[in-house]
């Protein structure tokens, strides 16, 4: 038994190593002095002030953090109501087909995504005019169409598992359904809402393969910039830009982590207050 767990702790050691160790050198080699950045040239911040000097990589990393956020917040707007119709409305005409469009995103490797988008725009510029072309608006809607998929699928599973008895009695003395859902539905899923913004937000931040089948001239995110350069060599300002990243989404994390950790914990709080009140 002893023999076991000392294995199957070297084994997450070992898988945690290989996902976070080459993190650690990527930012470790941010601060190089060398042109090269493979070769460890001596300590230096020379790169952070270059990349924050670069206007190209400031408006694309201004343009994806856009993105970003507005597809993050309607993806996961559509997603809660997406998973709150499979979760609540049980089985009705058509479930089997909403279903099936909802999990689509998931499972669609990314290029075929990015082309069927493609076509997709294509064919309302020649029809109806819009959209105009491709850019941010493109890459926007594109981003959430595949992003609202994971929110609902969140969304979903905490509905699934969360305890009815509580909008049962809200019902029973009186409430609406609207007003249930305002005040007792929401703030149960709003950490699920929360989570599934996160993941949103990181998706369309990190993608690559969807935003170059939708992108047009004069709208380039961060990972297609990232990925021109990285073509041509790379360099420690890539590095430098690199550890910026994981710092914002290492803070965001945390902050989110703390804020649903001290809502969860404010909830119990009420619950237990609610229950002595009753006794």
């Amino acid at each position: 038994m002893q023999n076991r767990s000392v294995f199957l702790l070297s084994v997450l050691c070992f898988g945690f190593a290989f996902l976070y160790v080459p993190i650690l050198i990527m930012m470790a080699y941010s601060f190089n002095a060398s042109r090269l950045a493979t070769v460890w040239g001596g300590f230096s911040t020379q790169w952070y002030g270059k990349l924050l000097e670069n206007d190209q990589v400031i408006d694309a990393a201004l343009l994806s953090l856009q993105i970003a956020v507005v597809s993050a917040s309607f993806a996961t707007l559509l997603g809660t109501l997406a998973g709150l119709t499979l979760a609540r409305l049980g089985r009705f005409k058509g479930r089997t087909l909403f279903s099936g469009m909802i999990s689509a995103p998931l499972i669609m490797p990314d290029v075929i995504t990015g082309l069927s988008l493609l076509l997709l725009f294509v064919s309302l510029e020649t029809l109806i005019g819009w959209p105009s072309g491709r850019g941010a608006t493109t890459v926007t809607l594109a981003h959430i169409t595949f992003s609202m998929a994971y929110v609902a699928v969140i969304i979903q599973s905490r509905l699934t598992s969360m305890d009815n008895s509580v909008e049962e009695a809200a019902m029973d003395l009186g409430s609406t359904p609207l007003r249930v859902l305002w005040d007792i539905t929401l703030p149960i899923i709003a950490p699920a809402m929360v989570s599934g913004w996160l993941l949103s937000f990181t998706l369309s931040l990190d993608d690559l393969v969807i935003a170059s089948f939708t992108n047009g001239p004069g709208s380039t995110t961060l990972p297609m910039l990232i990925f021109s350069k990285v073509k041509l060599g790379v360099t420690p300002d890539i590095n430098a830009l690199a550890t910026l990243i994981v710092g914002v989404v290492t803070i965001g994390v945390v902050v989110a982590g703390f804020l649903m950790f001290r809502a969860e914990k404010q909830r119990n709080r009420d619950v237990q207050a609610a229950i002595a009140g009753n006794q």
